[in-house]
C-alpha cells in the first residue's frame, strides 16, 4: 500500500509513519523538512510546504497514492485545497479532526461518533467542524473518498499531558512537581479525562488505512482508560517519586487570566468525557489500547529527562504560577466563614 502522510513528524503522525513502515507500507512524508530527524527509516520525504498548492503539485509530480492523510489541515481552506490536489490521486483521504469538536457542554459524558458537534468556546474546534462539514458534503455530492478521524488527548515520548502549562511545554510543570512546588489543576480535579498513547492511536489509524468500509465514515480513537485530573497528576508525581502539591482553581478564573486557556479548558478539558470506541473496534477488530497511563508517562519522563532539547525551562510561566497561587490562596483565606 502506498501512503502519503502530510506532516508526518508530529506526536500522532510520527507513530503512524513508524507503524506503517513496520507493516510493509510504502510511506512518503510531505513536509518542509524542518523535523526530518523524526522521520523513521524507510520513508521517502517529499519537501514542500503543504499550504503552498503549486509547490506541492511540483514536488509530487504525477505520483498517486492509495491513502493520503493530512495532519496539518486546520481550516476549511486547507481541506478545500486538499480536495483539489488529491481528488484524482488517492483512493482514501484521511482527515484528522478533533474530539474537542463534540458538543460542549455535553448532554451526556458518554460520547459516540453520533454525539452532536458544537463548541462555542474554542475556535480551533469550530474550524475542525467546518472542515468536516465541507468534506462530508464533497463525499455526498462528488464521491470524494474521505474518512474522518477524531483524536482526543494523545501524547507520546516527548510530552506529558497536563491541565495547565506554558508555551514552552511540559518540562516546567514536571520540575515544579519534582521539586515539591505547587501546581495548578482546574476545577476540583474530579472531572474525568481520557489519555491515549500515540502508539495505541497508531494501531487503529493504520487499521483504517485502505479499508473501503470506512469511506464516508467518522471514527474517534482513544484509550478506554478513564482518569480524573487529580489521578493524572498523582500518577505523574508517583513516576517522579513525589506526591504532587495540587492547588485547585476554578476554570472560569483560570480562563479569565489567559486567553489560551479559555478554549482548552472551557471547550475541552473541564468536561468529563467517556469515549465509546465500539465503532473503530468494529472497523479494526484487533485494535486494543494497551499502554496504561502509568506506563506511558514513565516512558515519556525517561525520554524528556534524557534529551536536553526537551528540558526547556520557562521562568515566565513559573513566576506566573507562583503569583497566581499566592494571590488565590490569599483571597480564599480572607473569605468569611459561616
Amino acid at each position: 500500500m502506498k501512503v502519503l502522510l502530510i506532516g508526518g513528524t508530529g506526536t500522532i503522525s510520527s507513530a503512524i509513519s513508524e507503524l506503517a513502515v513496520k507493516k510493509g507500507f510504502e510511506v512518503c512524508l510531505l513536509n518542509r523538512g524542518k523535523h526530518a530527524d523524526f522521520a523513521p527509516q524507510g520513508v521517502k520525504v517529499i519537501n514542500a510546504d503543504a499550504h503552498d498548492e503549486e509547490a506541492v503539485q511540483r514536488a509530487v509530480g504525477d505520483l498517486t497514492f492509495d491513502v493520503v492523510a493530512d495532519f496539518v489541515a486546520f481550516e476549511a481552506a486547507d481541506v478545500e485545497r486538499d480536495c483539489r490536489l488529491w481528488r484524482s490521486r488517492t483512493g482514501q483521504y484521511l482527515f484528522i479532526s478533533s474530539a474537542s469538536a463534540y458538543q460542549k457542554p455535553l448532554s451526556s459524558p458518554f460520547i459516540t461518533e453520533s454525539t452532536p458537534l458544537s463548541n462555542p468556546f474554542w475556535q480551533y474546534s469550530r474550524n475542525k467542524i467546518e472542515c468536516e462539514e465541507f468534506l462530508m458534503r464533497k463525499y455526498r455530492e462528488e464521491g470524494f473518498p474521505v474518512t474522518i478521524v477524531r483524536p482526543s488527548h494523545t501524547y507520546g515520548d516527548a510530552s506529558v499531558p497536563l491541565a495547565i502549562k506554558g508555551e514552552k511545554g511540559c518540562y516546567a510543570v514536571l520540575e515544579r512537581i519534582r521539586k515539591g512546588k505547587k501546581v495548578i489543576v482546574h476545577g476540583d480535579g474530579t472531572s474525568l479525562w481520557t489519555l491515549t498513547h500515540n502508539t495505541d492511536f497508531a494501531k487503529a489509524f493504520v487499521g483504517l488505512m485502505g479499508n473501503a468500509h470506512t469511506l464516508g465514515e467518522t471514527y474517534h480513537i482513544t484509550s478506554d482508560e478513564i482518569l480524573s485530573w487529580n489521578q493524572i497528576y498523582e500518577i505523574i508525581g508517583s513516576a517522579l517519586g513525589v506526591k504532587p502539591k495540587i492547588v485547585h482553581i476554578p476554570t472560569d478564573v483560570l480562563s479569565s487570566l489567559h486567553a489560551g486557556f479559555y478554549g482548552g479548558l472551557w471547550g475541552d478539558k473541564s468536561h468529563s468525557v467517556i469515549f465509546d470506541n465500539a465503532k473503530v473496534k468494529k472497523a479494526v477488530p484487533d485494535f486494543t489500547a494497551t499502554m496504561r497511563f502509568d506506563q506511558g508517562v514513565r516512558r515519556s519522563l525517561r525520554y524528556i529527562y534524557s534529551h536536553e532539547e526537551y528540558k526547556q525551562e520557562d521562568p515566565q510561566f513559573d513566576a506566573w504560577c507562583d503569583r497566581v497561587i499566592e494571590c488565590y490562596e490569599s483571597v480564599v483565606s480572607e473569605l468569611p466563614k459561616l
